[in-house]
């Protein structure tokens, strides 16, 4: 049976990797009775971290759904992974989810991938709220935690619980909306008067809750502000309208580990925070927007996940947008226009699946085998496509090769098949370097990958440096001949022209036949063309393909018997090769245009990175837009084979605050000692035979 669209909430953890997010998801599932025993947690088995990988690195690879039911309602908690090479994950979690909870460590605070993933929260216009975690560790901070949340993301951060102390003196929490003290004894929840020495400040933090939620409501802004006073129910319904509002976002205080606070943040996710139905209608790529009724009877399905996995193969994660899904239904996916059949709908805990009939609007399932990707649109028209959201930039660039020679297209076809479930991922070929080249976030989203590519597929590979595709070209005018006469007793051969090389800048390549006279047969002039061009590719100076030569043709010789095409493509390739090293031959490298965003402080540090790297700082700009305050913008122009590794570096250089955009902008002059040194490599490569 549908679950319909009113008892359903999804909620997202996120926030910085390793404070808990998993530990409280594991403590959600425990403490609703999903679980015996806090997964995770002194030597149990969790429950949603159940992939090897995620078990040997000690942190969250993929997002895992733990769906608990508290206060007749069910909440999809989607358990996004954080660290910062896998955090594309997250984004996809927030697009699926009504709410985005974000957990912060009490001792350190918000980190940099909390800010970021908040923006994108924002970006989405979905709820936010805080959980501060681990207020039992002995340098727990609450007010500092707190504080530095207020004033990273502003005043509307508001306690709906607080924690009574911190560190070995933390007992429990305090219920400002219901204004009692709960924690644990045993196990078993505990609610108490607040003690004498939490009641003033918890009097205060609830009058600033409720002269801030009144603004969901003219009426009862008014009432408050005549004098009236706020009722329990009326308190718990503005929290719901100002939440959906994004009028305050409530902070909730606990320790994970313990499990205090846990049942207060269940409670209110149950009772006032938003459903799918509470934010109206969903935003569409056209700018129109659609009803979410689970009465429609035309679905609409998003895709915000896909999965390969071991066992189950392509797993696609899907929440129903509107309408209600059964097994055997056929939806037209809006990007492909293809008819994706939905042949088994599961509901899923961690790693376990359960068979479900039916899922309505506003719930989510994982579905086998579709081809659909994530982002994709599902629909009965296939005319519905819901509005994109934004991953991060995917810049970390590395080539992979096979240990063993024959083995490539296997590598080649898993990279393929993980690129298409993850759109953090992409794979392709580079036509002029001949590599296979990976996009990712970062180094560990690689090495994961090609740990798997062992694991499932049976091949080892390894990461080797991007080949930077350099190019040649020529500075003067020059002219040589070329002459190629042999004699083995049977039929000879003889190919004899001159040839003229000049610079065509931007204009590519250029032959012209510029003989009179016969002197060159027509019917050859085709070959010495060939000639010139296969010298191109090849290059001269250091094996890199030529490129903006015009060459003509202008004057040779020819004999009745011995000439034919492949001694004349044999005498163009000599002549060239030599009018070329006359005329000026000089490597260029691409050039990459680099857009960085970086906190203030971290400025300068990026632009002398830069003028380090050979590269030019072109533009500098502060942001334009409260959500960017504090962030600085640096257009500059570097080398690309300086920054094959940028995302690496500017994680480095910035602590991780960094992002970057970068695509190539023509080429330029390589310095003399680089292209002297790239002359010597290639010269040696063809004295080895190897080009």
């Amino acid at each position: 049976m549908a679950t319909c669209t009113e008892k359903v909430k999804n909620l997202a953890l996120v926030g910085q990797g390793g404070v808990g997010k998993t530990m409280l998801a594991e403590a959600m599932l425990h403490l609703t009775g999903r679980t015996s025993r806090l997964g995770g947690h002194a030597g149990t088995k969790p429950t949603l971290d159940y992939d090897s990988e995620e078990g040997a690195r000690g942190f969250s690879i993929s997002t895992t759904i733990a769906p608990v039911t508290w206060g007749g309602c069910r909440i999809n908690v989607l358990d996004a992974p954080c660290y910062p090479d896998f955090v594309g994950d997250a984004y996809g979690a927030l697009a699926a989810a009504e709410t985005a909870l974000f957990v912060v460590d009490a001792a350190s605070g918000p980190g940099t991938i909390t800010t970021r993933l908040w923006y994108a929260a924002e970006d989405l216009d979905i709820a936010r709220a805080l959980f501060i975690n681990r207020l039992d560790r002995p340098d727990a901070d609450w007010d500092t935690a707190l504080l530095t949340a207020q004033e990273r993301y502003g005043s509307r951060l508001v306690p709906v619980t607080m924690p009574m102390g911190s560190g070995a003196e933390f007992g429990g929490i305090i219920d400002v909306v219901h204004m009692t003290a709960r924690h644990l004894e045993d196990g078993k929840p505990v609610e108490e008067e607040i003690p004498p020495a939490f009641r003033d400040v918890a009097e205060t933090v609830r009058a600033q809750l409720i002269e801030l939620v009144v603004e969901a409501d003219d009426d009862a802004m008014m009432e408050y502000l005549d004098g009236g006073t706020i009722g329990q129910e009326q308190l718990e319904d503005l929290l719901g309208k100002a939440l959906v509002g994004r009028i305050f976002v409530p902070v909730f205080a606990g320790s994970c580990v313990h499990e205090e606070g846990v049942i207060s943040l269940l409670s209110a996710v149950a009772g006032w925070f938003p459903t799918m139905a509470d934010y109206g209608r969903v935003p569409l790529v056209n700018g129109e927007e659609l009803d979410i009724s689970p009465d429609d009877d035309r679905p609409v399905a998003f895709v915000f996940k896909s999965l390969q996995d071991a066992q189950n193969g392509k797993l696609s994660f899907v929440k129903v947008l509107a309408g209600t899904v059964a097994p055997g239904a056929e939806l037209i996916n809006a990007r492909t226009r293809k008819t994706e059949r939905l042949g088994h709908l599961y509901l899923m805990t961690g790693h376990d699946m359960v068979d479900v009939k039916s899922v309505a609007s506003g719930d989510v399932c994982v579905v086998p085998k579709l081809d659909a990707m994530t982002g994709d649109t599902l629909s009965v028209t296939g005319k519905v496509e819901a509005a994109e959201f934004r991953f991060p930039n995917s810049l970390y660039r590395v080539a992979i090769e096979p240990d063993q020679r024959g083995s490539e297209g296997k590598v080649f076809a898993f990279l393929e098949k993980a690129a298409d479930a993850d759109p953090t991922l992409s794979v392709g070929r580079d036509e002029d370097t001949g590599q296979t080249i990976v996009s990712a976030i970062g180094e560990a989203q690689v090495s994961v990958l090609l740990d798997r590519l062992e694991d499932r597929a049976g091949v080892t590979a390894h990461t080797v440096k991007l080949r930077i595709p350099y190019r040649e070209t020529i500075r003067r005018v020059a002219s040589a001949q070329g002459r190629h006469k042999k004699q083995t007793g049977g039929a000879g051969q003889y190919g004899d022209c001159w040839l003229r090389v000049e610079p065509n800048p931007g204009a590519g390549y250029e032959f012209v036949d510029e003989v009179v006279g016969g002197h060159v047969p027509r019917n050859f002039i085709p070959a010495i063309d060939k000639g010139v061009q296969e010298t191109m590719r090849e290059g001269v100076l250091a094996g890199y393909p030529l490129i903006d030569v015009r060459c003509a043709v202008y004057d040779g010789s020819y004999h009745p018997v011995d000439s034919n095409e492949m001694a004349f493509k044999t005498a163009a390739r000599i002549g060239f090769q030599k009018a070329v090293a006359q005329a000026e031959p000089v490597l260029l490298e691409p050039m990459a245009h680099l857009r960085i965003t970086v906190p203030d402080s971290y400025a300068g540090s990026i632009m002398g990175d830069v003028s380090a790297s050979r590269g030019r700082v072109e533009g500098m700009a502060a942001a334009s837009s409260a959500v960017e305050a504090g962030l600085t913008t640096i257009e500059a122009t570097v080398p690309y084979a300086e920054v094959t590794d940028y995302a690496t570096r500017l994680r480095s250089l910035s602590r991780g605050t960094g992002e970057f955009e970068m695509e190539l902008s023509g080429y330029e002059q390589v310095p003399h000692d680089v292209q002297q040194r790239l002359a010597e490599e290639y010269a040696e490569r063809r004295a080895a035979g190897d080009k």
